[in-house]
């Protein structure tokens, strides 16, 4: 049997999918204007860094430091990678969110 995942919240989702359309470059700058655009809105950068080590906490994205850089001051960025078990998490809650419109479109029809 498959094992479940935790769900993710909404924000949790922004995040995790950010990383993974990122790939290479899922760094927090990165991040968080990948995250502002896909909300529709400004987001915090203190949120989105709070949610990548909460989804890192979970085991769902892992990180390594980048090599220093001059225009860092000689300090790394932190890089992130979306694991098998973050793909799921996001899978599960994506098709969720498909069930949940196909049952609303269903449901604006009618009315």
């Amino acid at each position: 049997m498959k094992k479940k995942t935790d769900p993710l919240g909404q924000f949790e989702q922004l995040v995790l999918g950010a990383v993974l359309a990122l790939e290479e470059q899922a760094y927090g700058v990165p991040i968080h204007q990948k995250v502002c655009d896909m909300a529709a809105r400004p987001v915090h950068i203190a949120s989105v860094y709070i949610t990548l080590d909460r989804l890192e906490d979970k085991r769902y994205l892992s990180s390594f430091l980048g090599d220093p850089t001059r225009e860092r001051g000689g300090r790394p960025k932190r890089y992130y990678k979306v694991l098998a078990a973050g793909k799921r998490a996001l899978r599960e809650a994506l098709d969720t969110s498909r069930r949940i419109e196909m049952t609303v479109e269903h449901a604006w029809e009618t009315t």
